[in-house]
């Protein structure tokens, strides 16, 4: 009896596991070229290196984490968008699901070209930050949820290593005022309440300059 449970759940475990990967290999990256070709390549480059930091760098970014993005700039259902842009609001409204499984593999895939840290005299705040975070203030290290370098966990918490210091320091003080709010379980408007201007700023160019 004990061993026919334990081989039903093993089934079960195995079948999910299996339409697991298989739902991830119905993404398609050349069709998401494709698209990234046409409809992002002005902001983000055709390869998700972007030129501008306002905009940010896709490339290499955790797949799983771009599609939820992309999903959430969408309106659905006659529901607002959950993270409200737009502009991306407007790129990603004639967009299927597939397409963004398509987007997110492309991009993923593909080599980033990171930013550098430019500020020098912010980065050892930065660094105890990421590192230790803030006992005192209640501030988490960072690489508690990015990981040590930066790489980031599926699929919620982003790839940070090489992106530009201004994007994420823009999208950290978003989180702050609350105009960005589809971080999980408000986590990321929790710690970013937190943080001063400095302190965001240095942790920014901590990350930017990570490998």
């Amino acid at each position: 009896m004990i061993r026919t449970a334990a081989m039903a759940i093993l089934l079960a475990t195995s079948f999910v596991t299996h339409a697991s990967n298989e739902a991830k290999a119905k993404a398609d990256p050349a069709k998401g070229k494709a698209i990234a070709e046409t409809v992002c390549v002005a902001c983000h480059g055709a390869d998700g290196n972007s030129a501008a930091a306002a905009n940010p760098h896709l490339a290499g970014q955790i797949e799983d984490y771009l599609f939820k993005q992309l999903k959430n700039f969408k309106a659905a259902d006659g529901k607002p968008a959950a993270r409200e842009n737009a502009i991306m609001g407007g790129m990603v409204a004639g967009l299927s699901e597939e397409d963004m499984k398509n987007l997110a593999a492309w991009f993923s895939s593909q080599k980033l070209n990171p930013a550098t840290a430019g500020n020098e005299a912010a980065l050892a705040l930065g660094q105890k930050l990421w590192r230790q975070g803030d006992f005192k203030k209640g501030i988490p290290a960072c690489a508690g949820c990015h990981g040590p370098a930066g790489a980031g966990m599926p699929a919620q918490y982003p790839r940070l290593s090489g992106q530009f210091a201004e994007y994420t320091e823009a999208q950290l003080k978003a989180f702050r005022l609350e105009e960005r709010g589809n971080d999980p379980e408000k986590m990321m408007r929790m710690i970013a309440a937190k943080l001063s201007d400095a302190e965001i700023k240095a942790v920014s160019e901590y990350a930017a300059g990570l490998r």
